[in-house]
């Protein structure tokens, strides 16, 4: 048996999935959320944080913090820092300082913090310098 369906009616809101199935919020709240990642980074040192304005080139989100870590245990610190921004849900996580990457998902705003090494090899601050930057802390 197949269904078809021939007419859907949807009411438009600000809150679109993200690529990673989240909830994303309006571009001010996103760009509220990530100034506070930026925040709670620099409280722990983090390395040449950097804030971009990725919405014009991707869907996946509207902005992404790249940030590097000096050691395993400083890594650890700005891991544990990412589960203190004000007024968030615990985001997805993949990877970890003992791979030298780890990536937060948060919907609308998509955190890189690396360590030196992998953040040179990787260079996605090179892959997207077509995007604005909107903050850079060294």
């Amino acid at each position: 048996m197949s269904v078809i369906i021939d007419h859907v009616t949807t009411q438009t809101t600000d809150l679109k999935p993200s690529a990673s199935g989240h909830i994303r919020t309006t571009k001010e709240d996103a760009e509220r959320l990530a100034r506070a990642v930026v925040e709670q980074l620099d409280e722990r040192q983090a390395e040449a944080i950097v804030l971009l304005d990725v919405e014009p080139h991707t869907d996946l989100a509207d902005y992404f913090v790249i940030a590097s870590a000096t050691s395993r245990r400083q890594f650890g610190a700005l891991e544990d820092a990412l589960r203190h921004v004000p007024d968030t849900e615990h985001p997805r996580r993949e990877g970890g300082s003992e791979g030298g990457w780890l990536l937060c998902d948060y919907g609308s705003v998509v955190v890189h913090i690396f360590d030196r090494e992998t953040r040179d090899y990787y260079d996605l601050d090179g892959l997207w310098s077509q995007a604005d930057t909107l903050l850079r802390v060294e």
